[in-house]
Parts: C-alpha cells; structure tokens; sequence
C-alpha cells in the first residue's frame, strides 16, 4: 500500500503543477494580447499594427502609395507588412509561451 500513497502524493502534484501553468498560461496570453507589433513595407508606407495573438489592430498607408493604376503594388506592400507583422507577434508568442511551458510543445496550445 506504501506504493499507491506515493502516487496520490504525485497524482497530487501534477495536479497542482496543472493549475499553476494555466494561470501562468492565462496571464501570458493576456499580457500578449496587449503587446502590440508592427510590420512596415515600402520603406514605411504600409504599416500594420497587431498584437502578439495575431489579431489586427491597424493599417497605416501612405497616400503617395495610393495608385489606382497599380492596385497590385498596394496589395503587396500590405500582405508584405501583415508578413511581417506577423512573423515578429509569432516570435514573442513561441517565446513567452516557451518560458511557462519549459519549451514542451502541448498539443492544442501554440
């Protein structure tokens, strides 16, 4: 019976490890969804602002890259900021949420 104690103790535990790393995880996930980044294209002329959950928050473009006559040119720069955008809210992402997870890849998490 010895046995079956200890692993309750540690049923016990991981239980509240569990609960630990979800509020850790909470507080992180609010902490990025208020981190804002942005990705620029065209020197500047396209700016797109997101947070670090990757939910859009502003465009900025430049009126000197508005060109009826070359649609294709602004459509780029924009997809090119949202690239970019995005790329730097995923790096803090997989790096905040790396420090409360110890750098476990959690299904359903990331």
């Amino acid at each position: 019976m010895a046995g079956f104690g200890n692993f309750s103790n540690m049923m016990k535990q991981a239980q509240k490890q569990a609960v630990k790393m979800q509020k850790q995880l909470e507080e992180v996930q609010k902490n990025l969804k208020e981190r804002v980044v942005e990705g620029s294209a065209g020197g500047g002329m396209v700016v797109v602002a997101m947070n670090c959950q990757k939910e859009p928050l502003a465009v900025k473009i430049d009126p000197e890259v508005v060109n009826k006559e070359d649609v294709e040119m602004l459509q780029d720069l924009i997809l090119a900021a949202m690239s970019q955008a995005m790329k730097k809210a995923q790096e803090i992402y997989d790096q905040e949420m790396g420090k409360v997870t110890g750098g476990l890849n959690i299904p359903g998490l990331f």
